[in-house]
Parts: C-alpha cells; structure tokens; sequence
C-alpha cells in the first residue's frame, strides 16, 4: 500500500500542496466578514457581485489561498457562503 506523506492539501478550483520546498503561500484574509468591514458591508447588503471584487483584488495581490468566512451573528452563514462560493466558482471558471 502506498504511503501518504503528510503534507497540506487545500483543494479548491486548483489543489495546493505545501511540501517543505514550497516557498511562502500568500493567503487573501480580506474575504471575512469578521475580518475586513467592507467585505462584511457588501455580504450583509447582498451584494455578492461587488464583494467578488475583494477576492479578485486578493488574487491579483498574489494571494495562492483565500480564507472566506461568513460566521457573523447577524448573517445565515450557510446561505451567505453558499451563493458567495458558487458565484466566485462560476466567475472564475470563466475567466480560465
């Protein structure tokens, strides 16, 4: 049976592997609702496709990873995080 090093797998649209030779990973922090007042504005408002903006804006930065939260007392975190997600796939997967 084949061993499994154990390294950080993140999947997402592209899997991202860190192993020790993997040089520092960017991470956009500014798609957290508890995290960066602009982004949790828009989220709260609904605005799903200006808040897109922050993690365009995240990856065009350079970031390789996007940490995207949407625990806020006053947000349905499941529907908030759904409908962001599936709308940052379809906009990505288009732009590939």
């Amino acid at each position: 049976m084949p061993s499994i090093k154990p390294f950080l797998r993140l999947s997402g649209l592209e899997p991202l592997v860190v192993r020790p030779e993997t040089n520092f990973v960017n991470v956009g922090e500014r798609t957290n609702v508890t995290g960066s007042k602009k982004f949790a504005r828009l989220v709260r408002e609904n605005k799903y496709e200006e808040a897109l903006s922050v993690a365009r804006q995240q990856v065009e930065s350079g970031a390789q990873v996007l940490d995207i939260n949407m625990d806020d007392a006053l947000l349905d975190g499941v529907h908030a995080m759904t409908t962001y997600l599936n709308l940052l796939q379809t906009r990505s997967s288009r732009r590939a």
